[in-house]
Parts: C-alpha cells; structure tokens; sequence
C-alpha cells in the first residue's frame, strides 16, 4: 500500500469500514455483524478474559508479564483494537494488527515455582504455545457465539460455521498455527467442552487475582454505566463449574436480571456507535 493509500486508510469513518471491501472479511461476513453489535465486546469480554486464565499457564503468563492491575482497560483497548483493525481494515492494516500481538506474545514465556493445578513447579510457558494461543482464540470463539445468539439474533447452522471459519482467520493472523485450529466448528464444539470437563483448566490463585481485578476495577468514567451488566455477564456466561471455583455467587434473581442489563447496554451504546460512525474523516494533518 503506498502512502497516500495509507493515508485514506487511516481516515474511514466505521460506516466506511464497513462498506469496504479490501481487507479479509466482505461487508455481508458474519464476523463484521457479529462484531458491530456493541454487546458482543462489552458482555463477552469479561468472560473470555476469566475463561482464558481458568488456564493455569495462561495465568501465570498475565500476571508476570503485564501490569495489569493498572493497565487492565488499555490491555483490553490494544486487543480490541487489534481484531478491530483485521475485522474492519484493509489487509495491510490487519496483517500489521497480528504482527504487532505476536511481537507482544515473543517475551511472554517462562517457568512456573509452585504447583498451579495440574502443572508441577518447573513447568515451562510461553504464549507463543500453539495449545495455548489456541486455548485463548477458543475463549474468543465461544464467549462472541454465546453473547451474540442470547442477547442480539439467533444465528443459523451455516452462520455459525461461516463466523467460526471467519475467527479461524484470525487465530492464523494472530500466529495460531493452523493445524491445532479444529477444522470445523463441531471439532472445536467437541474440543472446547473437553478441555472445560478436564483438569486442565483449573482456577488458581493467579486466576483469582485476575477475576479480582475485572470484577472490582473502576470502568472509565463514559462506561460507567455499564457495569451491572459487565459484572452479571462474567459471571453468568461462564461454565457452572468454573464459576464455582471462581467463587462467583449466581442464583435465579442474577439470570432473570442479566438480559435486562444486556438490554441497558444495547440502549446506551448503540446510538454513540451509530453516531461516532458517520463522524467525518479525520484530516489528514491529524491522521499523519
């Protein structure tokens, strides 16, 4: 892409992202519908997150790599920036967008000193661990799908399996070797309540740190408002099992209360998105 390409690129209002059509997905893809929800980020994030570290090496690897106790909202933004950009960009954009998370996955990596469930002091870790990036974009896949179908539209078989081919995209771009990927979405349906069901994921106490963290910290201040339902989401979506271990509280007074906080965060965001969509480019001397 030359530089005054670039340039255009930079400038598109989301309304022209999504009309575009020279990045990987095309405007009808199911994962540019699925993303333009505001509820699938903001209710699927909090629980992706809880079932990434119920990983025990995943955890370790967040809590010594990252300062996420005061850098957890701009983790989250930089991540969502980064499968905004490979959703929504040109390929030039998303391609930069994956090799800028795998530069960041390159110096997460070491040994574990204490027995972090089913995995013995010494264990080493790396975020580049194909079982572990994979285990982190099955996160993705489930909590976007589980979201997305409770509280947006119901999706048929073929757009389930069109979204979940779509998201198989993503893990390559962001250096998930393809041939751990399953290769369909029963597979990975079949993988996913596996690894839920085995001693493999386990909630340990780098875990718990992590949860304390999501569950208790402030939003930034525009947010605010959503936090009922961030915090309902978390824990609601999350597999009974886990939620247990998580020491979540549920009961029937949560689940009858959670769609309506879904329903608050529709309403709230929606018209700010739609809005912040047809805001004119930026000009070119800020967007240089």
């Amino acid at each position: 892409m030359r530089r005054g390409e670039r340039s255009d690129s930079i400038r598109r209002t989301h309304a022209q992202r999504l009309a575009a059509r020279d990045g990987y997905f095309a405007p009808e893809s199911v994962i540019r519908r699925m993303g333009n929800s505001p509820l699938t980020p903001f209710l699927g994030g909090g629980p992706a997150v809880l079932l990434q570290v119920a990983h025990p090496l995943v955890a370790i690897g967040v809590v010594r790599h990252s300062d996420y106790e005061r850098d957890l909202w701009q983790r989250l933004g930089r991540t969502l920036r980064a499968l905004y950009l490979i959703t929504y960009g040109t390929k030039e954009e998303a391609d930069r967008a994956g090799e800028a998370v795998q530069a960041v996955h390159a110096h997460v990596h070491g040994t574990t000193d204490v027995q972090l469930g089913r995995f013995p002091p010494g264990t080493p870790y790396s975020a580049s661990d194909p079982d572990l990036m994979l285990w982190v974009h099955a996160t993705l896949v489930q909590a976007s799908l589980d979201v997305y179908q409770r509280f947006v539209a119901a999706l048929s078989r073929a757009e389930q399996e069109a979204y979940y081919r779509e998201m198989a995209l993503v893990a390559r771009l962001f250096g998930t070797p393809a041939f751990v990927i399953p290769r369909s979405l029963a597979e990975f349906r079949d993988y996913f309540s596996t690894q839920i069901a085995s001693d493999t994921i386990s909630v340990t106490a780098p875990a718990r740190e992590v949860a304390q963290v999501i569950l208790r910290a402030s939003l930034p201040t525009p947010m605010r408002v959503l936090v009922p339902a961030h915090r309902l989401a978390t824990a609601g979506l999350l597999p009974p099992r886990l939620r247990a271990e998580y020491g979540l509280h549920w009961g029937a007074l949560r689940a009858l209360a959670l769609p309506f906080a879904a329903r608050s965060v529709r309403l709230t965001t929606t018209p700010l998105l739609v809005a912040a969509s047809r805001l004119a480019p930026v000009p070119a001397r800020l967007a240089a």
